[in-house]
């Protein structure tokens, strides 16, 4: 027997390990917020309930996106575009990350700018990316972000502005190669961006893919995350 067949491929050992994990993170979040519950009304919040909530958040998110990775890797995630109320889904957005915000002392606000009400796209495709960087912007805003919606062109653009320091500048130079290694000071990966670029390019319309761009500035001055979606 050739010593490759001896055993699962080491990706597939990988995204079922991930699979596990995020099932275990679900049955703890649960539970966390069972106890919390039963915890008197002025033990609930606090600075360390708003820890625990964004780091629940962004675990489950690198987990989504690792799942994610893989199923691109195997050509097994299918993408199902359909017509969305744009309202509904960016308030869908926030509700998820309701408790983090109060916690955080974050305002969030939208604001939409097109024709149509409707968008076209895969709803939970781009809602995971759209959490993995409401994730990220909560960790760095200050107190305010903006998630905004407009047409340019004939592409729908949704972005999602905070008021922090923005995106370090090595970053907004190697935009284009996602995947940059780990940031000593930061700890950034570039998997969340590389994750949205290659959802981002799944859509697709006339010959145009998808696309995403980093900037600092926007509205509130900071950092500055665009989706293009045809």
């Amino acid at each position: 027997m050739n010593q490759d067949n001896q055993g699962l491929d080491f990706s597939t050992v990988i995204a079922s390990t991930v699979h596990d994990l995020k099932n275990s993170l679900s049955a703890l979040i649960q539970a966390h917020n069972q106890w919390l519950a039963r915890l008197p009304e002025a033990l609930q919040g606090g600075a360390e309930q708003g820890v625990m909530e964004h780091e629940f958040r962004h675990l489950n998110g690198m987990l989504v996106q690792m799942l994610g990775l893989y199923k691109l890797g195997v050509n097994q995630l299918p993408v199902c575009p359909d017509y969305h109320e744009l309202d509904d889904f960016i308030e869908a957005q926030l509700a998820a990350h309701e408790e983090v915000l109060k916690h955080r002392d974050i305002l969030a606000t939208w604001r939409i700018d097109t024709e149509s009400p409707l968008g076209f796209f895969d709803r939970e495709l781009v809602a995971s990316v759209l959490a993995n960087v409401l994730t990220n912007a909560i960790r760095y805003a200050g107190h305010t972000l903006l998630i905004g919606i407009e047409e340019e062109g004939e592409q729908l653009v949704i972005s999602v502005n905070d008021d922090g320091a923005g995106y370090p500048q090595r970053m907004l130079e190697r935009q284009q190669d996602y995947v940059q290694g780990i940031d000593q000071q930061s700890g950034s990966t570039g998997l969340g961006l590389y994750f949205a670029a290659r959802i981002a390019a799944l859509h697709e319309r006339n010959g145009v893919h998808g696309r995403i761009e980093i900037a600092n500035g926007g509205a509130l001055g900071g950092g500055l995350f665009r989706l293009y979606l045809p």
